[in-house]
């Protein structure tokens, strides 16, 4: 087996930032009524400024979600020959089919043929094209991979998105605004990519991170589904959109992120934080006072201090002067956000040889959770 080495990280936000009063604008109001519930949400979140695939004058979509990885694979400054394998990660592709992973692979200049890999679910789903890049050059069978992963989360928040479900509840009287299931997660996500460069050979020059695990562990087996899209939960049944006719799935917004709120506050601390990293501290022997940097993706600054408390709770406190992340300028990019924060914290941070970094990477789809180790080369 060989050692594999983080040799370059980079970024994509589109456009200019966008800010807590131009969103709604940006989006559109569903049924032309403003939310009621998104500066309830956005003091709670605590997120100032996001970036969105959406011209703000125009409101015309400038990327997709493939474009937004192609643009982060660019900014590694690498040619595509540079590497023989293309991890993909995203919760809500651009199509249903191909994978992913192909569609960034076609749009890349004057690339080779070469292994690529799709993956699909939540936050975790950037963590998880990591991890295949990672195994795919510990294993020697490559010398350089890229991992890359990318959300256009407003291609599917836009108001002109729930027009069905906004007529047929003004035919039924009702009121012609859409459920807090999916209203929360039109303040909570926005759009973003991240890519980086795995090798077996450090930085002649500079610095790298050794990657020393990846560890993955999903608790789907314990958990029902909590956000979602393409179905919905009905008496506590999933229901697919290819189980319901085409008017069904459009008046209830089938299509939609949607999130159960509740399940979600009560159980994502005691399973992604306090299961997930108690099996990982024995099946490692971590000590928390090894660990220089915390860097984790939270959705909300509702979670920062119950973290803490998560880590409290399994004697692995890592005080918060040493957690780093940007949720608050970048907004909350899904798997790719781990790739963002890490780029910038590598921008930004003055680091030493030897220094241990723990990222987190937490997902509400049906509960998995994601830790690394990088330490600093």
């Amino acid at each position: 087996m060989q050692n594999v080495y983080i040799n370059k990280i980079s970024s994509f936000l589109p456009n200019k930032p966008v800010s807590n009063e131009q969103m709604e604008a940006v989006l559109g109001m569903v049924g032309d009524v403003p939310s009621r519930v998104r500066k309830m949400i956005l003091r709670s979140n605590g997120i100032e400024q996001r970036y969105y695939a959406i011209d703000s004058t125009t409101r015309q979509t400038t990327h997709t979600s493939t474009e937004l990885a192609v643009q982060a694979i660019k900014n590694l400054g690498i040619s595509a020959n540079d590497f023989s394998v293309l991890a993909v990660g995203t919760s809500y592709p651009d199509q249903i089919l191909p994978g992913q992973g192909v569609m960034v692979h076609g749009l890349l200049d004057n690339a080779p043929p070469m292994e690529v890999m799709s993956m699909a679910g939540v936050c975790v789903a950037g963590m998880a094209a990591m991890k295949h890049a990672y195994n795919a050059v510990k294993t020697g069978e490559h010398q350089s991979a890229v991992a890359v992963s990318s959300e256009c989360a407003s291609a599917i928040m836009r108001s002109e998105n729930f027009k069905s479900e906004v007529a047929q509840k003004q035919l039924e009287e009702a009121k012609p605004e859409i459920g807090f299931e999916k209203d929360f997660l039109r303040w909570m996500l926005s759009d973003g990519a991240g890519a980086v460069q795995l090798s077996n050979q450090p930085n002649e020059q500079g610095f790298s991170f050794k990657i020393h695990w990846i560890d993955l562990v999903s608790y789907a087996n314990e958990m029902p589904v909590c956000m979602y899209a393409g179905g919905e939960v009905q008496n506590e049944q999933f229901i697919s959109w290819k189980s319901v006719s085409a008017t069904e799935r459009d008046a209830k917004s089938f299509m939609a992120i949607k999130q159960d709120v509740k399940l979600l506050n009560e159980n994502i601390v005691k399973y992604t934080v306090e299961k997930a990293l108690s099996r990982i501290v024995k099946k490692y022997q971590l000590k928390a006072d090894e660990i220089d940097y915390l860097l984790p993706h939270y959705s909300s600054n509702f979670f920062r201090n119950r973290l803490l408390e998560g880590l409290r709770n399994i004697n692995f406190e890592i005080p918060q002067k040493k957690w780093f992340t940007n949720l608050t300028q970048c907004g909350n990019t899904g798997s790719a956000s781990i790739y963002i924060i890490l780029e910038e914290f590598v921008r930004t941070f003055d680091l030493r040889s030897g220094q241990k970094v723990l990222c987190y990477v937490p997902e509400s789809g049906r509960f998995s959770s994601c830790f690394m180790l990088l330490e600093v080369v």
